[in-house]
């Protein structure tokens, strides 16, 4: 009988601080996260020193926790993994410096995690099937792409964004229609009220690949409505305007998507980051897939916010395929998908 393999997860690249024990990559033992959105509501959105520092404070606290919910002392670790990049970089050293610091203390492996490869692992946790290749739509406050997944550490971008990240469109409109911060959630939710039809908000087609994204000019397009019902003193119904909204991002993004997943004669398409947590987009994907015979796959909504259950299920993998750190390990806040180090 093979040894089971238990990974310490860390991550820690934006406003969450994580720590998880996972066994032999899909088998969750513990994932406990501290997030300071209620801290972060207070400025509108994250502050960078604050996380960083918030980070520190709470480390120690949550890896801790994670050990004992799983029931397991750092000496029953067979490695540390941790998010090196991307993410606001203070935030990130706070992570690599705790687990370089770990490694040495017990000796382990150090597995450094991309972030957006730990988004896309998300999907093994719940989903015992899953393996690749597949398609996936990663979808985020910094990020929007269609990935190949041919292999679980072998990753090929056809499509990415242009300007604004989705999610980043997201928190811009919910800004404008006075609904603070975090966005995404709180247009998923007022747009339940309204009529996505209301409103008719511009796709952008991008000229060089039919796969990339553009949101900038949507964002920009609810703006301009914005101020010219201010202008006219017409009243704003907000629902409709997030509905509207989110309908056309969700429609781009579905649409490319499923046609990614034809044009590579794949079967399977998931979805990963935090917008895929909102439930419109995962109804509309999940639709689409029924329509056109593909399978779908999503992570549970907790699995879809920054975790480390998801940076040790990616940890997993890599520390299968002999990925090792050395204690020179650095914070890299652009981490390209795919690149080494």
């Amino acid at each position: 009988m093979e040894k089971d393999i238990y990974i310490l997860a860390i991550e820690s690249s934006c406003d969450e601080t994580a720590a998880a024990v996972m066994k032999n990559g899909r088998e969750e033992c513990s994932n406990v996260i501290y997030s300071q959105i209620e801290l972060h509501k207070l400025y509108g959105g994250v502050v960078p020193e604050i996380a960083s520092r918030k980070h520190i404070e709470k480390i120690n606290q949550v890896i801790k926790e994670a050990l004992r919910q799983a029931d397991k002392d750092l000496k029953d670790i067979d490695a540390i993994a941790v998010t090196y990049g991307p993410g606001l970089v203070g935030a990130l050293l706070v992570g690599v410096a705790e687990a370089k610091a770990i490694a040495y203390a017990t000796g382990k492996p150090l597995v450094g995690v991309h972030q957006i490869e730990g988004h896309i692992a998300a999907n093994y946790i719940e989903n015992k099937n899953l393996e690749p290749p597949f398609m996936c739509l990663v979808v985020s406050g910094g990020h929007t792409h269609l990935v190949k997944v041919l292999d679980y550490d072998e990753f090929e971008i056809i499509g990415r964004t242009r300007d604004d990240a989705a999610g980043e469109a997201f928190d811009k409109v919910a800004r404008a229609i006075g609904l603070g911060y975090p966005g995404g959630p709180k247009i998923d939710a007022l747009a339940k009220e309204g009529n996505k039809e209301a409103i008719e908000f511009p796709r952008a087609k991008v000229d060089g690949n039919e796969f990339d994204f553009s949101f900038s000019g949507l964002k920009s397009a609810v703006l301009n409505y914005l101020n010219q019902c201010e202008m006219k003193n017409i009243e704003i119904n907000r629902a409709d305007v997030a509905a509207s909204f989110q309908y056309a991002v969700i429609d781009v993004l579905s649409k490319h998507a499923i046609q990614a997943v034809k044009d590579a004669g794949m079967t399977k398409l998931a979805i990963a980051g935090g917008v895929a947590s909102n439930s419109s987009l995962r109804e509309n994907v999940k639709a689409a897939c029924n329509k056109e015979g593909i399978e779908f796959y999503h992570p549970s909504p907790i699995y879809c916010t920054d975790n480390a259950a998801m940076i040790g299920t990616a940890g997993y993998y890599n520390y299968c395929k002999g990925v090792r750190h050395g204690l020179d390990l650095n914070a890299v806040p652009n981490l390209k998908i795919g690149e080494r180090l």
